[in-house]
């Protein structure tokens, strides 16, 4: 089996609440061990086994970024959503899926006044800002940095608080750029079913539906949840992020200050 380098650096893996050290690896993570939703697929109607099928057999195909962009992209993406807790042959390709979409020039139907073409972003302007960040704050574009300083670059758009792209940021509203990413990496995560057996979700109901409508309790096929304590990564500021739910208003989320955080 061959192991990432993300993998082989147990700083970049959760770490266990009681000891601190770097947990295994594993094929399934998550609070609900053993339990595979496509075990129920039988069960499916056959678009629907076919198309959680596809999402398993088929390999991303790389149509609308260039080489470089698609690493640049999932880089970022695996500090949205880490899987240095899983084996290579269970990562959840982010990219690929956001690559088809771009490619096919699928949207959510509307674009916000402060927000550039989806397509534009992904290629220039969300490039152009995150690069520029990195270079105001550690001298280096971002695929050069060390992972922490990473996490701390995209901390920093997270928090609205850059040192550097006033131009950009005139063009793009900070806070729906993270929106963007942020929702992009989410839908191509969780709709992939191995990203189901983590959170425990059955899958599909139709045509079988669901029977256990009171009191949250699995159905009969699903199974109990155990969860575990754990603590972020020791090469990450994951566990330090602040709240935005206080910033209502386009103006709010606009606003950002130059001033560095405190280390």
């Amino acid at each position: 089996m061959n192991i990432t380098i993300e993998q082989a650096d147990p700083s970049r893996r959760p770490r266990d609440a009681k000891t601190g050290e770097p947990l295994q690896l594993t094929r399934e993570p998550g609070y609900y061990p053993r339990f595979s939703t496509l075990s129920q697929s039988p069960f499916w109607d056959e678009a629907t086994r076919l198309t959680v099928e596809k999402r398993v057999q088929s390999s991303p195909q790389m149509k609308f970024f260039t080489e470089e962009e698609w690493k640049f992209w999932a880089t970022v993406f695996a500090h949205l959503i880490p899987q240095t807790d899983r084996t290579a042959d269970r990562q959840i390709s982010i990219v690929g899926p956001l690559d088809h979409r771009l490619y096919l020039n699928q949207t959510v139907g509307y674009r916000y006044e402060s927000m550039p073409h989806d397509r534009d972003i992904y290629k220039t302007y969300g490039i152009e800002a995150i690069n520029q960040e990195s270079q105001e704050r550690y001298g280096g574009d971002f695929l050069l940095l060390p992972h922490l300083h990473q996490d701390l670059v995209l901390k920093a758009i997270h928090d609205r608080k850059p040192l550097s792209g006033k131009d950009i940021w005139k063009k793009m509203s900070i806070h729906r750029f993270w929106q963007l990413i942020m929702g992009d990496a989410i839908d191509a995560y969780y709709a992939h079913p191995w990203a189901w057996d983590e959170v425990g979700f059955g899958g599909p109901a139709y045509p079988r539906a669901y029977t256990r409508l009171e009191r949250g309790e699995p159905e009969p096929w699903e199974v109990e949840e155990k969860p575990y304590d754990w603590l972020a990564p020791a090469a990450s500021v994951s566990d330090e992020v602040e709240s935005t739910a206080y910033h209502h208003t386009e103006s709010d989320q606009n606003s950002h200050t130059s001033k560095p955080r405190s280390k």
